[in-house]
């Protein structure tokens, strides 16, 4: 990030929340092509109740015997 051979980067978690001032992510903060921000973007109203929404289209379609989002190998 600091030389420019990666371009930019953004992170929205840390292994810490929220991360110690001595963490290496809060050290690149004043780089222009770096962001940093809070793991909080499912904590809206409207993110959970998406993912409540989604949780329960996904037991229907199970018990319909059409699950969705299968991961296989």
């Amino acid at each position: 990030l600091k030389s420019g051979q990666i371009a930019g980067a953004g992170f929205d978690v840390a292994t810490a929340e929220p991360p110690p001032a001595d963490h290496v992510m809060m050290r690149l903060l004043d780089l222009p092509n770096f962001i940093l921000t809070p793991h909080v973007a499912w904590a809206s109203r409207q993110a959970i109740q998406a993912l409540a929404d989604q949780l329960v289209d996904n037991i229907e379609a199970f018990q319909r015997g059409a699950p969705r989002n299968l991961v296989t190998a």
